[in-house]
């Protein structure tokens, strides 16, 4: 591997950086915390009732690490340990074509970035929403500065700018070949899934951030506007959501949040989509 695409070191200016302990975004460089935060103050996130609070990066070291478990050929979760903000996991997703990370943790450091390199490095960052934008830029940055795949739609939701952002506006932009992102709306304009054709021996994978939230039965996923306000996507939107998927075959759903449907997972959506029109569309009635 060239040397200049080595580079395990997290950086001091990321490290000095103050991040949101709620979500996890990390603000440009300064002297005192940010004032506010408006990734949470907006309805789809949320100010804790204790008032906003700050970390670095540096103050996490010792307290956190971050672990990798392989779930399947070519797909490798990192989440970290003990959670942190929202507590996502992001996906190392290997393939012949170059690997790609999808999503990003607030926490990184060099033993998490050596690890990456180690299983063939990454080409490309891609993230579903701003929720999981968090130390994104310092993620390039030890990974030699490779490239970040946001929405244009949520480019006004970036509080770190970095040249190493692309925002596209298409619908779906491959990344490396079989591997694309795919803008499907809902949670937010630039809501997006990664599709990986070559996932699960050929038969596709779709890995949905909170896009499409898998469910605790595991069998189904649902959609919100809001997680943790409980506010409902309307049903039109919803149906987009789902359309924007029919082109592609995917037997597996992985989440953000340690679940998964394991098989039969595009049925499993639209059926989940229907269930879930139906029940907000359902006219009330006085019924016990």
């Amino acid at each position: 591997m060239p040397a200049e695409r080595f580079r395990p070191a997290v950086r001091e200016e990321f490290l000095a950086a103050f991040l949101c302990v709620a979500c996890g975004t990390q603000y440009p460089t300064s002297a005192t915390p940010p004032e506010r935060c408006p990734i949470c103050e907006d309805e789809r996130q949320y100010v804790p009732p204790a008032g906003q609070r700050w970390t670095t990066l540096a103050e996490m070291r010792g307290h956190h690490h971050n672990r990798f478990t392989e779930l399947e050929p070519g797909v490798t979760e990192i989440e970290t340990e003990p959670a942190f903000a929202i507590g996502q996991r992001a996906f190392l997703i290997q393939t012949p074509h170059g690997n790609v990370l999808w999503e990003t943790l607030a926490y990184l450091d060099e033993t998490t970035a050596a690890e990456i390199e180690r299983r063939g490095s990454a080409v490309a960052i891609a993230i579903s929403h701003p929720h999981y934008y968090t130390t994104m830029t310092a993620w390039s940055r030890a990974l030699g500065n490779i490239p970040i795949y946001l929405h244009e739609a949520n480019r006004r939701w970036v509080m770190y700018p970095s040249p190493p952002i692309r925002y596209f506006e298409q619908d779906a932009l491959e990344l490396v070949p079989g591997v694309t992102v795919i803008r499907c709306g809902g949670h937010f304009p630039g809501a997006a899934v990664l599709h990986w054709a070559g996932g699960a021996d050929g038969r596709g994978l779709l890995f949905s951030g909170d896009t499409l939230q898998v469910v605790a039965d595991r069998r189904n996923v649902s959609f919100m506007y809001s997680y943790p306000n409980l506010i409902p996507l309307d049903p039109e939107t919803v149906r987009a959501v789902v359309a924007s998927l029919e082109p592609y075959a995917f037997e597996r759903v992985y989440g953000a949040f340690g679940r998964h449907i394991l098989a039969g997972a595009k049925g499993a959506v639209r059926r989940s989509a229907e269930r879930y029109i139906a029940h907000v569309t359902r006219p009330e009635t006085n019924a016990e």
